[in-house]
């Protein structure tokens, strides 16, 4: 089934939806309305918890409308970091909740301790960066390092795979009752640089987010642009398209766009990917990810 925006009264198995779609600096302004200027931010809500996919500036707005829900329920989230650049946890300090001694916020991440976790997250607050220390924060805050397999809660399952980028980073698989719903790659370069994977890295990106609902793969760049910008850790949206169409994904969402590209230019571009894949089997949904967007997308 393919993936639609949220409906008014629909069950799901899963929500997603778009806080933050921006690559390298948030970007507002009247050329950023449509599909958004703040970075890399998607959470997916199920009855098993909250899921929040990096922490860019978008997961700003998301906190204010966790703490704007009905009444005074504690917040509860797993959120999984993908890296540790700047526009995937600058926001983390801005997320209201934490502020909530209600609150509890459970990090996972790729990182050798739960010391070394903490330390890479909330370096956004060292003094130097930010006029609060963490111990402002009110939350209950855990620090939970990525194992060998995958985290599981309740019927949510929750996978990673490395990626390539400069420094590392890694991509996230949400599955619920067995059904592969989410598929997250916001920073990987997907045919060139030398990042020391090995062979048969791509077959296995392309088993990781196989039969997704939605794949949201980083689509940086153009073809024109990739050539000067080769080992920089990014792919181009010729390059996400042929990797959702190999792995039979019903949904793709081009991701961590470009800060100069505006919105005419990424409609054109999501245009230009359909046109490419016209008339292509098996059928495949193709559209820039947008800030505010939401799907619904079904179970087994």
């Amino acid at each position: 089934m393919d993936p639609t925006r949220e409906g008014a009264g629909a069950e799901a198995d899963l929500l997603v939806t778009c806080w933050g779609t921006r690559g390298s600096i948030c970007v507002p302004g009247p050329d950023t309305v449509r599909f958004g200027g703040n970075t890399s931010c998607v959470a997916v809500e199920s009855g098993d918890g909250l899921l929040v996919l990096d922490a860019g500036t978008g997961i700003r707005a998301l906190g204010r409308h966790l703490a704007s829900g009905p009444g005074s329920a504690p917040v509860d989230v797993d959120l999984f970091v993908t890296h540790f650049h700047w526009d995937h946890i600058q926001g983390l300090p801005f997320f209201e909740p934490l502020y909530h001694p209600t609150t509890t916020v459970r990090v996972h991440g790729p990182a050798e301790n739960s010391g070394e976790l903490r330390r890479l997250v909330l370096g956004t607050m060292e003094s130097v960066h930010f006029p609060l220390s963490p111990t402002a924060l009110a939350a209950r805050m855990e620090f939970v390092p990525l194992g060998s397999g995958p985290w599981r809660k309740g019927e949510l399952e929750v996978a990673w795979i490395p990626l390539r980028h400069p420094q590392g980073a890694v991509g996230y698989r949400v599955r619920r009752g067995g059904v592969v719903g989410v598929a997250y790659l916001p920073d990987n370069e997907l045919e060139g640089g030398e990042y020391g994977l090995g062979e048969g890295w791509y077959e296995s990106v392309v088993d990781f987010v196989a039969g997704a609902n939605v794949l949201f793969h980083d689509a940086m760049y153009t073809d024109g642009e990739y050539e000067t910008r080769v080992g920089w850790g990014h792919s181009t949206y010729r390059q996400a398209a042929r990797l959702a169409e190999e792995a039979g994904v019903t949904a793709l969402r081009f991701f961590h766009h470009a800060p100069g590209r505006t919105d005419a230019e990424l409609a054109e571009l999501a245009e230009t990917a359909r046109e490419e894949r016209a008339g292509r089997e098996p059928p495949l949904d193709v559209d820039a990810a947008a800030e505010g967007q939401a799907m619904r997308l079904p179970g087994p």
